[in-house]
């Protein structure tokens, strides 16, 4: 119990720690992306920190798993390098013995990748979507700069001069592409525009003071021209259900399960939920046999060859994902790839007693030749 409780303290303390430095160092990245884009005036600074928080499920399903698997190679290969495992093994606890300790710890953290990948990250994508969603509508007026061009889906908005409430905009050019083909390009000139606050969906709403509307089909001679006092312009956002047809990151278990029939791509994704965090379960089964070395060789001497081979389990379930969205493979490609790992964990536990044996028969096939 107490060789127990030790190995779990010191995979979690290490595991945690790999973990969020890993997270620091994938979100901070993605943070001076999205800075660049407030930067341009394409995203509000103000959510940045609630999209880095939306997005972080979908990194920690990738993320755990990974720390896990080096927090586990750092514990046994400083089990190995501070000779605790020669005092171990002389007690009667032998290395898989130990693994077998570690198992429901592995448990519990499947359970926390299942609920990532199952729940909170199709939540956390289904937030994004909808801010994202919002910002593509509002960035038009309420991002907007002075004397900067600013593009947001099919709008297109120019201001000479804005407040400092970011509620009135001087000398305004819009400009609005045509969702359709056939249908005509509008633009507008205006003196004025003055944000009007709306509650109706996630439309922005301005009111134009004093300009001209000019509607055109591209490439033909032809326009109408309107003059206004005051012209109320309204800026729809797309429907939700269109985002979650295209993001299938954001649809729950239910809906995936719902459209499965015939559709690859919604079978690619939702046997990745269900077979991806089986790989935390390898982890511990790989991590055990690879952290072995001698105290001369240090306990980083097989983590690098070792991540290696636990990232080649990730890119090839990655992968089996990408074939399957093509038609190539069916969901049976999950478990099978699992299978194959699970077989090299075997052999490399098992590598002390097949070494000696595989010998032999090379021998005997030599000397039979």
């Amino acid at each position: 119990m107490i060789i127990t409780r030790y190995l779990v303290k010191q995979v979690v303390i290490t595991s945690s720690v790999v973990v969020a430095l890993l997270t620091l160092v994938m979100m901070g990245g993605r943070l001076i992306k999205y800075f660049g884009v407030a930067a341009q005036g394409r995203l509000d600074v103000s959510v940045l920190f609630s999209i880095i928080g939306f997005r972080l499920p979908e990194f920690l399903t990738l993320i755990v798993p990974l720390g896990f698997f080096v927090g586990l190679m750092l514990v046994f290969g400083r089990l190995y390098v501070d000779h605790e495992m020669a005092v171990l093994n002389s007690s009667g606890i032998s290395r898989g013995q130990l693994g077998r300790k570690l198992l429901p710890l592995a448990v519990v953290i499947l359970v926390i990748q299942m609920l990532l990948m199952m729940v909170i990250s199709p939540w956390g994508n289904r937030q994004f979507d909808q801010l994202t969603m919002t910002q593509a509508v509002r960035s038009g007026f309420d991002l907007v700069r002075p004397k900067e061009f600013i593009s947001s889906g099919p709008y297109t908005i120019y201001a000479g001069d804005l407040s400092e409430d970011r509620r009135s905009l001087k000398d305004i050019f819009f400009y609005q592409k045509a969702k359709e083909a056939g249908k005509p390009d509008v633009i507008i000139l205006a003196k004025e525009a003055q944000r009007v606050v709306s509650d109706v969906g996630h439309a922005s709403v301005v009111d134009l003071h004093q300009g001209r509307r000019y509607s055109f089909i591209p490439g033909q001679a032809k326009y109408l021209q309107a003059e206004f006092e005051t012209y109320r312009l309204r800026l729809e956002a797309e429907d939700d259900q269109e985002i979650e047809a295209q993001r299938l990151e954001s649809m729950t278990m239910s809906q995936l399960w719902d459209k499965r029939q015939g559709n690859p791509v919604i079978m690619s994704e939702l046997g990745w939920r269900v077979f991806g965090g089986f790989v935390i379960i390898l982890a511990l089964m790989l991590a055990v046999p690879l952290s072995e070395v001698s105290p001369r060789q240090g306990r980083y001497y097989r983590l690098f060859p070792a991540i290696m081979i636990f990232a080649s389990l990730i890119v090839a379930m990655m992968a089996v994902k990408t074939r399957m969205t093509k038609g190539e493979l069916g969901v049976w490609a999950y478990p099978v790839v699992l299978l194959i790992y699970t077989a090299v964990a075997w052999f490399f536990a098992r590598k002390q007693e097949l070494a000696p044996k595989i010998k032999q028969r090379l021998a005997r096939g030599k000397g039979s030749v």
